[in-house]
């Protein structure tokens, strides 16, 4: 089924608590994606959704989550799953706020990175809805710190992502260790022949859920290339943050190290750049991201980790620093910018023949519409189509 329109909330019969949290978001009438997901799932029913990234997919499945929650038990009886720690607390925090006016429902995040032993502590206040990562919840599982046999309602987020990264045996034994499970919902921005090898096994003549890129929900993203000397890369994007009074970037960069020496010579030209990768302590890349979401942090710096993870509505332009390796890489990047129907920016930086190749393939997988664009010693970008 295509679902290209929203609805009203108040139609889709959600309790007042839940209503009450959604106006305090500003939402009247839910996205498509939310319209097509939370009727079957209110009723209990399989559902393979496939939707573009930012598109409101938590809401879709936490409001028929927290709807269900009996709070008087102490049960686990939800469980979400997603592919990164960055994603996993972003889910956390959405559902804290649909669940703000459910006394007695309780959320907790399980991810690798944080001391297993906290993560227990926080179980033993029994909480019914479990948001975790595959690898850090089967490691509970294994301890015997959390039980599934209650679990009523499973959800795999970013599916295909999820299964890409090789959780795909980590995801089947914890579906196989979910004894009393009545719907299994899976959310994802391509479909796969893994995520249907999932579906096949694991749902119940699912209902499919189908949103397309449309001019509504398709993010509306100005894309540029730019050549520059081999050595001007970062000379280049601080120009344009000189020029451009934008608030909040994010810079992509390949690797560990090109984030570290990125951030440092930004640091040394003046702006406020942090960034995050998988070396850098957990805490510190929670800081560093939750100063990002709060707008007291212009730069962030981050390599493909992040790129599905942190989940701001106004990010103003996204950098490319190098190329990404792979093509689905670059739709993620610069799907940061351009989101809740704002305008967006994505700059793509070449220094070198290789870089220009791979952005030449990547346009063709990707049908991407990216302008060829030239630099002034302002820092302004004109398009060379225009010239």
């Amino acid at each position: 089924m295509e679902v290209t329109q929203g609805a009203r909330f108040e139609e889709f019969g959600l309790s007042e608590a839940t209503l009450r949290a959604i106006r305090n978001k500003h939402y009247e009438i839910s996205t498509p994606v939310q319209a097509g997901c939370i009727p079957p799932m209110m009723e209990g029913k399989d559902v393979i959704a496939k939707a573009p990234t930012g598109t409101g997919k938590t809401m879709a499945f936490g409001i028929p989550i927290i709807e269900k929650i009996d709070p008087e038990s102490e049960a686990v009886q939800a469980v979400i799953l997603a592919p990164t720690r960055e994603l996993a607390l972003q889910i956390t925090d959405e559902m804290r706020d649909v669940a703000v006016y459910h006394e007695g429902v309780r959320l907790v995040c399980l991810y690798g990175g944080q001391p297993i032993g906290k993560q227990i502590n926080t179980l033993k206040r029994k909480p019914q809805i479990v948001v975790a990562t595959p690898g850090r919840l089967s490691d509970h599982m294994k301890r015997r710190t959390v039980s599934l046999n209650t679990v009523k309602t499973v959800i795999l987020d970013e599916a295909d992502r999820m299964l890409d990264m090789g959780f795909i045996h980590d995801v089947t034994r914890i579906l196989d260790k979910i004894p009393s499970r009545e719907n299994l919902g899976m959310f994802s921005a391509t479909i796969s022949r893994e995520v249907m090898d999932i579906s096949w096994v694991y749902q119940r003549d699912p209902v499919e859920i189908t949103v397309q890129p449309t001019k509504e929900n398709k993010p509306d993203i100005l894309q540029y290339r730019i050549d520059v000397p081999f050595d001007g890369k970062v000379d280049a994007i601080a120009r344009i943050l000189t020029a451009e009074s934008y608030d909040r970037v994010i810079c992509f960069c390949n690797t560990k190290g090109s984030t570290e020496r990125l951030t440092k010579f930004l640091q040394m030209r003046g702006l406020d750049a942090q960034c995050i990768h998988g070396d850098i302590p957990q805490k510190k890349r929670e800081e560093i991201m939750q100063r990002f979401r709060d707008g007291k942090l212009r730069v962030f710096v981050a390599t493909d980790v992040a790129s599905r993870g942190i989940d701001v509505d106004d990010v103003d332009a996204v950098f490319n620093f190098e190329v990404p390796e792979e093509n689905e890489y670059y739709i993620h990047r610069i799907g940061r910018t351009g989101r809740a129907k704002k305008h967006g920016v994505a700059y793509t930086l070449l220094g070198d023949f290789p870089s220009r190749m791979r952005l030449d393939a990547l346009v063709r997988a990707t049908r991407s519409h990216v302008i060829p664009a030239k630099l002034d010693e302002n820092g302004h970008v004109t398009p060379l189509e225009e010239a």
